[in-house]
């Protein structure tokens, strides 16, 4: 196996962009070595199916070429309809029994068949109410969809070693950065272009997640319909840029408000769902990451919305960061799109 640590680049390929974060890790502290973005066309990945396998195989070289990593060893993850994250009950047993009866376990409550899928397993913690009783996060992931996104980097000549879920990852991030508060309860809120993540910790438990099918595309996808915006001119006006030629800023506000609250209200729905699963627990606080955090019509929408408070995430803020090598400014202002590779690049191999 691999001895070092700093040996693996976290790699995420979003529907927007690739991205890569490379750290060096020294007594459990990190150091960041490398950060870049490459973005991808549209048409490349639709609806979390890769449409077009050689423009990412060709980002993710021109990326690593263009800052000068040399390490084969990748984390990945993947996310979407294609993968199952469910919270289930079951009797105590060990991890061994568990892996042993995992597979008939999982049938009652993967949608998919049993021969089609990965399972992984993490047991949480014996149930409050019922001591013989354990909470255990079940993971499915369709084969074939892993396939294709590892076949990726095996064709970009990398060595994909950890294989991982989008919103583990983030929870990996923000527990080095934020930390976790025992039986304090907060919800991460992945906001990308083309899908919306929603996780709920109870401490270092993750006891809720849920993805949405909808992300900052929306805004933009609103913007270009119903003001005949250009997809340049629809991206700056949903980040707040006002002096755009021949754009009425009222109707822009307008139209993003509106968009703003369908996707609020969606984040709503999640929670609310959560809530009704769960006895009188609630989120104290909401952590806003991914590119639409950028947002701060979108902070105040779901602030106003759910009446928590909502809070910026920045995936490098114990990180180690040399100013002669990083302009902080920028990585302030691009940060939240890293968080799902940040929480990949923190990984070891073997990692479950």
């Amino acid at each position: 196996m691999f001895a070092s640590k700093k040996d693996i680049v976290g790699i995420d390929v979003g529907s927007s962009a690739v991205k890569i974060v490379c750290l060096r890790e020294s007594r459990g502290a990190f150091q960041l070595e490398s950060v870049g973005i490459m973005p991808l066309d549209p048409e490349t990945i639709v609806d979390n199916t890769i449409m077009d396998s050689t423009a990412i195989v060709d980002s993710i070289q021109n990326l690593l070429k263009a800052l000068k990593i040399k390490s084969n060893n990748v984390a990945t993850s993947v996310s979407g309809h294609s993968v199952i994250i469910r919270k289930i009950n079951l009797p105590v047993m060990t991890d061994s029994e568990l892996e042993a009866s995992i597979q008939w376990e999982a049938e009652q409550y993967i949608p998919f068949d049993i021969s089609e899928v990965n399972i992984d397993f993490q047991i949480l913690s014996p149930d409050p109410q019922d001591p013989s009783q354990m909470n255990v996060m079940l993971v499915a992931a369709k084969k074939d969809f892993v396939d294709d996104h590892t076949a990726l980097f095996v064709e970009a000549g990398l060595n994909p070693v950890v294989m991982d879920i989008d919103c583990f990852a983030v929870e990996n991030m923000f527990n080095y950065n934020y930390g976790f508060v025992d039986d304090e309860i907060v919800a991460l809120i992945d906001l990308g272009a083309s899908a919306t993540s929603v996780s709920v910790l109870r401490g270092d438990s993750s006891v809720f997640t849920r993805d949405i099918q909808t992300g900052g595309n929306l805004l933009s996808e609103e913007l270009q319909k119903r003001l005949g915006l250009s997809s340049i001119d629809a991206e700056r006006a949903k980040l707040g840029e006002r002096n755009i030629a021949d754009v009425d800023p009222d109707a822009v506000d307008e139209v993003l408000s509106e968009a703003i609250d369908n996707l609020a209200q969606e984040i709503q729905r999640s929670l609310d769902f959560f809530a009704a699963t769960e006895n009188d627990d609630q989120i104290s606080k909401i952590y806003l990451t991914g590119g639409v955090s950028n947002s701060i019509k979108v902070k105040e929408a779901l602030e106003e919305r759910l009446g928590i408070p909502a809070e910026r995430v920045d995936p490098f803020r114990n990180v180690k960061v040399k100013d002669k090598e990083f302009d902080v400014e920028y990585l302030n202002a691009i940060g939240p799109m890293f968080s799902v590779a940040t929480g990949l690049a923190m990984r070891k191999v073997g990692d479950k």
